[in-house]
């Protein structure tokens, strides 16, 4: 690991924030099947990280299928609607394990926090889960052009705290998340299995196991 103090700590939402990688999947497996498509739950972990239109076009390569511009804008607003509609009682009790502690925690030790994440519903999400106030800044998939693993939207989420990305740490769950901080010259930080993120500086199961030592630790860059 970088040796370098973190001033900055940048979440992913879907899986280290909040599971709305659940809500996802019922989404696009709900739109597959209405088009006569494959979507499994092995299909479903490629797409952590990865934008709404990139997704779709995995889905149709997956499948083999060619449809056509009109019909792709359509089905990328149908998704977004089943998985609003799938999120919309969300509320504080969906905030993962231990996320509030660590926040509070990175909080006392002087960090800047910023949400970098690829969802265009990361805002009404942090404002369901009774997160937002703690966010000095949030960069999502309205800021950025560039999906992961592009570092665009953690440098953008470095800029907004006015720190630089060295001294900066991403807590990410999905592979091309982990790459996106990586190629940002951040430390990145897995949460999830190892067999998906063992390219992470380190990889935790959840935040339940890392303990407030271990957080300052880090952000002292040991």
């Amino acid at each position: 690991m970088s040796r370098t103090k973190k001033l900055g700590v940048i979440f992913d939402l879907d899986g280290v924030i909040v599971d709305t990688a659940k809500y996802h999947f019922i989404a696009w497996q709900q739109l597959a099947q209405s088009q006569g498509w494959t979507f499994t739950a092995a299909d479903n972990e490629q797409l952590k990280g990865v934008s709404r239109v990139r997704s779709l076009e995995l889905i149709l390569s997956w499948n083999k299928a060619n449809i056509s511009s009109e019909l792709f804008e359509r089905l990328l607003k149908e998704k977004n609607e089943r998985y609003l509609s799938l999120i919309r009682d969300m509320d504080e009790s969906e905030q993962l394990p231990d996320v509030l502690r660590v926040i509070e925690q990175f909080k006392a030790m002087g960090c800047k926090i910023a949400l970098g994440s690829a969802s265009k519903n990361a805002r009404p999400i942090l404002n369901k889960v009774a997160l937002t106030p703690y966010f000095d800044a949030v960069v999502d998939g309205t800021n950025v052009s560039k999906a992961k693993p592009d570092p665009e939207v953690f440098l953008q989420g470095a800029e907004a705290l006015g720190i630089s990305p060295e001294a900066c740490v991403v807590f990410e769950d999905a592979a091309a998340g982990i790459e996106a901080a990586h190629a940002a010259g951040m430390m990145a930080i897995g949460i999830g299995q190892p067999t998906h993120l063992g390219h992470a500086d380190a990889v935790f199961p959840n935040f339940t196991v890392i303990d407030d030592a271990l957080l300052k630790q880090l952000i002292n860059g040991q």
